[in-house]
């Protein structure tokens, strides 16, 4: 088994894999029905022909660019596993940077808060918030009737029904106001950026948005005030590259606005707070 990972290894090396040996190896695992951490404990193993067909498959198939979680059906997401399928991105840890920031929201809230996941996809980052946070009543949307799919196979798996709500509209569309939080994740890629094959086998309409990949963002920041609490914040993801109209927007709809790095030190998350109403402007 082992001259067999080895093999596999070197092939995906050559066909571009980042991370040959670990890909390699999660496939293998797949393959015969173990746990990866199990290979090291099985590498004197025979391979059966049916193994050796299922591996080679596999592999072959990630040589061609599909993403490793739609070979193996799941992605780990802030510690807690998503079902994935060519229908949603795949969850990327830079949003867990999100998340966090989410979930600190909410447990810095006195009470419960009404928060909302748009552009939900796979549901991870709904999931994520609800998880961590007791507190939370989270509303994911999408446009996708497949992507919401998935994303209540993965709210049933996680036991949060009666917290997360799905429902299908353009943007806040079908989400309900008075909200403490907006959290997005929406296409933010330019439709010409030159990006690996794993990234393009995932849905275009999940990836790319007009304005340089500012559209969606940018349409967002303008209408979520009207669902906001007063003093309500929206995180939204972003590419570096579409910070300079996604600050503008925020600057002429918002009170205050920072920017949150990932751990590669990118500018990833913008956070935006609502204007709180003076006492002049809130009476009659």
């Amino acid at each position: 088994m082992l001259d067999v990972l080895k093999r596999a290894t070197g092939h995906l090396q050559k066909h571009g894999s980042t991370s040959p040996r670990l890909d390699a190896e999660l496939l293998l695992a797949h393959a015969l029905g173990i746990r990866r951490l199990d290979l090291y404990m099985q590498f004197d193993r025979p391979m059966s022909e049916v193994d050796l067909g299922r591996y080679r498959n596999l592999t072959a198939r990630r040589a061609r660019g599909e993403p490793v979680a739609y070979l193996l059906g799941h992605k780990e997401f802030m510690a807690l596993d998503f079902e994935v399928t060519p229908a949603v991105l795949v969850p990327n840890p830079d949003t867990e940077v999100l998340v966090q920031r989410a979930v600190a929201i909410a447990r810095e809230a006195t009470g419960g808060i009404r928060a909302a996941d748009v552009g939900t996809g796979s549901g991870c980052i709904a999931v994520a918030l609800a998880h961590y946070s007791q507190s939370a009543e989270v509303w994911a949307g999408d446009v996708s009737a497949e992507a919401l799919e998935v994303a209540a196979r993965n709210v049933a798996k996680h036991g949060l029904a009666e917290r997360v709500h799905l429902v299908c509209g353009d943007l806040l569309d079908a989400i309900p106001r008075d909200l403490d939080l907006v959290c997005a994740n929406l296409p933010y890629v330019d439709p010409s950026a030159a990006l690996p094959p794993e990234v393009r086998a995932q849905p275009a309409t999940a990836l790319f948005a007009g304005a340089g990949g500012a559209q969606l963002v940018t349409r967002l920041l303008l209408a979520a005030p009207a669902h906001l609490r007063a003093g309500g914040r929206v995180l939204v993801e972003i590419d570096p590259a579409i910070l300079e109209p996604v600050l503008s927007a925020a600057a002429g709809a918002y009170a205050e606005h920072r920017v949150h790095r990932d751990l590669g030190g990118h500018e990833r998350v913008v956070e935006a707070w609502s204007f709180i109403p003076t006492n002049s402007e809130a009476s009659p």
